[in-house]
């Protein structure tokens, strides 16, 4: 056997040990170039199989008769540019005359067979305009965030979706979330990688945990306040109601409104302030939902509706003041009392991990997204982390977060106490962090989440 020949055979074999072990290295040093000429070879015919073709124009088949040359064929998209990138590729097609890039959505299963690849999906840029992207791997497998993100105020990278983009939650965007899940459906690393991204921020968080804490406890050397049952609950709630009203008399106070001041100066929220002045955003993660709507006597009613009342409150009026609600819990249905359906209105942000029934999945996505509902429900037990997301544009899309265990979150807060600021009103519920001692985790690679 030649030099060449046995070269040749450790090339294929490192490929396929590569491809079993490390998908990611594979699409890295063969995958990407493999796919690429995958695609250029075959995307007429590909195209023309699918039905994404459209016939000549006229003015080509009457310079055809003219020129007496044979009749031009069906014409494919073209393709305005083809990208790689750390997962797949990125193809943006220009559409012919009389294509909708519904046609290419509805074709994307059919893509993905004919191109070998893992997943494609596809999303409307402007008119005529479809950008296509192409999954070499199953990235959710082994979730590996890249190195570089984007970063804004109040945006923080906390999963990665199917398709190999960045999950972001940006408050801005969408100020308040409902997220759902099971045990063991990985709920809790999910909202362990949010406070993580948001230890850094300038940002005050406020937690409410009525399992006695024991979620987001450790974490208190971040928090500004935390309640680990109903009763303190009900009272952070009654004091950031009192914070927003604060701050919306500031607002006010700073509107500036006179001829002279142009339209785009005039505050309207918190972000329009100067920053000497500006409120610090507030963040407020409730573990379990179902814990403050329960209730078993008269007294504990009337705590119940105090506390709900609240956060439709602050679901409704609190983002022009800086405060925003992420919403969690195993259950969330119209059983849990009046309000609850008034709140989940509110809760523009929609996820849901594995869950136990199907109510609780059409609470999530039954009137933004029909179809993320039946994604939702298929979630299976061994995938813990896999989560389905979407908002009130109709869109979804599967994720899974990164594993970080919990001394990571905890090392992660304790690094960034600093920066964790007293709020008027909620000095009683600081949690008391003299007991809490930082360890140094040693490095992990990442994987698959789990609760």
């Amino acid at each position: 056997m030649t030099s060449l020949a046995v070269a040749l055979v450790l090339v294929v074999a490192a490929a396929g040990l590569l491809r079993w072990r490390r998908p990611a290295w594979y699409w890295l040093t063969f995958g990407v170039t493999l796919a690429g000429l995958r695609v250029l070879i075959r995307y007429s015919s590909v195209m023309d199989a699918c039905g994404l073709t459209v016939p000549p124009s006229r003015w080509r088949l009457a310079l055809a008769r003219i020129a007496d040359r044979p009749i031009p064929g069906p014409r494919a998209p073209r393709i305005a540019r083809i990208r790689p990138t750390r997962t797949g590729l990125v193809l943006r097609l220009k559409l012919r005359p009389g294509q909708d890039a519904f046609d290419v959505a509805a074709s994307c299963d059919r893509l993905r067979h004919s191109f070998g690849m893992y997943g494609v999906t596809s999303r409307e840029l402007r008119s005529g305009v479809v950008e296509i992207r192409m999954t070499g791997y199953d990235v959710l497998k082994r979730v590996q965030m890249p190195a570089r993100v984007d970063s804004a105020p109040m945006r923080v990278p906390v999963a990665l979706r199917e398709d190999g983009s960045v999950h972001y939650r940006d408050y801005r965007a969408v100020p308040h979330a409902l997220t759902l899940g099971a045990t063991e459906s990985g709920k809790s690393v999910y909202q362990r990688n949010l406070v993580a991204g948001l230890a850094p921020l300038d940002v005050a968080l406020v937690g409410i945990d009525c399992k006695q804490g024991v979620e987001l406890f450790p974490l208190a050397r971040r928090f500004s306040a935390l309640a680990d049952n109903p009763d303190a609950a009900a009272e952070i709630l009654d004091a950031l109601v009192a914070h927003m009203e604060g701050v919306y008399q500031l607002i006010r106070a700073h509107q500036s409104i006179s001829v002279n001041v142009p339209d785009a100066e005039i505050a309207a929220d918190i972000w329009d302030l100067p920053a000497d002045i500006r409120p610090v955003p507030v963040v407020v993660l409730v573990d379990e939902v179902a814990e403050l709507a329960l209730f078993a006597n008269k007294e504990q009613e009337k705590r119940r509706d105090r506390i709900i009342t609240a956060l439709v409150r602050l679901a409704q009026l609190g983002r022009a003041s800086g405060i925003y609600l992420e919403i969690c819990g195993q259950r969330f249905g119209s059983e849990l009392g009046k309000g609850i359906t008034m709140l989940r209105a509110q809760l523009t942000g929609r996820t849901a991990h594995r869950v136990n029934d199907e109510t609780s999945a059409n609470m999530a996505f039954g009137d933004i997204a029909p179809d993320a509902v039946l994604a939702a429900i298929q979630i299976p037990t061994d995938a813990p982390g896999i989560a389905v997301t979407g908002d009130s544009s109709g869109g979804w899309a599967r994720i899974r977060a990164p594993h970080t265990t919990l001394r990571q979150a905890v090392n992660l807060c304790n690094k960034h106490a600093d920066r964790t600021p007293d709020l008027p009103g909620l000095e009683a519920f600081r949690p008391a962090t003299g007991h809490l001692t930082s360890v140094t985790a040693p490095a992990v690679e990442s994987a698959p989440a789990a609760a």
